[in-house]
């Protein structure tokens, strides 16, 4: 079987995310996502804001973060702080590239789908996301060095109910391919939408992160 074009994948990921931005109000833009301390507007900046940094300007972000993600997202996303929404879709509409493009894509398909996501549900609009693009984004997901997922799936099997997709060995999580990529992002808003034996070691193990 051929490998997916996580690029491609990303940036119809991208373009969907836009036309969202695109029909937002002011009190949409400024409400809370689901990332703790973030509004949309941060959870949407910050799907871009490694986009255009140098090599030296990344390394001196990660500095000045501490090495430790959550406080080099901060650090990325304070230069946009004074940006007006026309401007965040217009960065978000440029050709995704710089740090997001790294392990052919993949980066910027998991974080724009996960933070989409951040944004839909915390103001209520749903959407179907394209089952092609749900299989790659979970395996990519429980890969990437910057999110907790691995962590959390760890001796668990993760069963979709809408895709054709599983994973894992251990206690069985059963839900759709949506609420299972945010669960093990660290999402505690979807965990009641699982079910299985699984379900209490995923529950305590995404509580634990998010309060950590």
């Amino acid at each position: 079987m051929s490998k997916p074009d996580l690029m491609a994948l990303a940036e119809e990921e991208r373009t969907e995310l836009l036309a969202l931005l695109r029909t937002l109000t002011d009190t949409q833009w400024n409400a809370p996502s689901l990332c703790s301390q973030w509004r949309v507007r941060d959870v949407a900046t910050h799907v871009v804001s490694y986009d255009e940094l140098s090599k030296a300007t990344l390394a001196a972000t990660f500095l000045r973060g501490a090495l430790r993600v959550s406080r080099v997202n901060d650090v990325a996303l304070k230069r946009y702080d004074a940006l007006e929404p026309d401007d965040i879709i217009d960065l978000v509409s440029r050709n995704t590239r710089g740090l997001t493009s790294g392990f052919r894509g993949g980066i910027a398909l998991t974080d724009g789908t996960i933070h989409h996501q951040d944004i839909r549900r915390a103001l209520g609009l749903a959407r179907t996301i394209p089952t092609s693009r749900l299989p790659a984004v979970l395996d990519f997901a429980l890969q990437a060095p910057t999110l907790p997922a691995k962590k959390h799936a760890k001796n668990l099997s993760l069963v979709a109910t809408d895709i054709d997709w599983s994973t894992g060995e251990g206690p069985e999580i059963i839900g759709t391919a949506e609420a299972l990529l945010m669960c093990v992002a660290g999402r505690t808003q979807a965990l009641d939408e699982l079910s299985g034996p699984g379900l209490g070691t995923l529950r305590s193990r995404v509580v634990r992160t998010r309060a950590s």
